[in-house]
């Protein structure tokens, strides 16, 4: 991924912090017939490794995991918050107009081994810690366990569990850091203006930047 210097993001904590939030991945392979992507939930886990080992599961039906080639790295892309910023919130607008539209985002790239695994209490294990991952937040969290044994079983049997050792984290946070500071005021005060959850998260990374370089 290109990553221009003011664009990087090498805090742990917080590349870790976007994949928990925006957990739907796009899993890229390399495989015999080419690349072949998948969009998948995965779990992060640290189980002692320096960038954390990600977790999933994809349909036995999926053709992905049959022919992999081992021999490269997997991409997982986690795709954070995003909001298109308008030119008209600059203020060298108003001198000679010399201004385009852009996109900001923050996204986080996880590269690793992608193994393939079959294990029936693995399997499992895994679906029970994604649910209840997602369920946390629910009065009354549904289980694994509440749906009848044989039912889970036969789902077990058509899925195949992915383990994913990250090698490599690349982030990317393009938030403004390449505009004056009176421009990045100006995003700020256009994206508060929007008043969208969207647009309200965008400006909280544009002024985190801001403030960043400030200190």
């Amino acid at each position: 991924m290109y990553i221009p210097r003011a664009n990087e993001e090498t805090r742990i904590p917080v590349l870790h912090a976007l994949l928990k939030a925006h957990p739907l991945a796009a899993l890229v392979t390399l495989n015999a017939s080419g690349l072949i992507a998948s969009h998948i939930p995965m779990v992060l886990e640290t189980d002692g490794y320096e960038f954390g080992i990600l977790r999933a599961h994809i349909s036995r039906a999926n053709t992905q995991w049959r022919d992999l080639n081992d021999t490269v790295d997997t991409l997982a892309i986690f795709a954070g918050p995003h909001h298109y910023i308008s030119p008209s919130w600059y203020p060298g607008k108003l001198d000679d107009g010399k201004e385009v539209p852009t996109w900001n985002y923050a996204v986080v790239h996880a590269y690793g081994p992608l193994k393939i695994i079959h294990d029936a209490p693995w399997l499992l294990a895994h679906l029970e810690t994604l649910t209840d991952t997602h369920e946390a937040a629910f009065p009354k969290p549904w289980q694994v366990s509440d749906a009848p044994e044989p039912f889970i079983q036969s789902l077990l049997n058509g899925i195949v569990g992915l383990e994913l050792p990250i090698r490599r984290l690349e982030g990317k946070w393009k938030v403004s850091q390449n505009r004056t500071k009176p421009d990045r005021e100006g995003v700020i005060a256009g994206l508060e203006t929007l008043d969208t959850p969207e647009s309200l998260t965008m400006r909280n990374l544009v002024d985190e930047a801001l403030t960043r370089t400030r200190g």
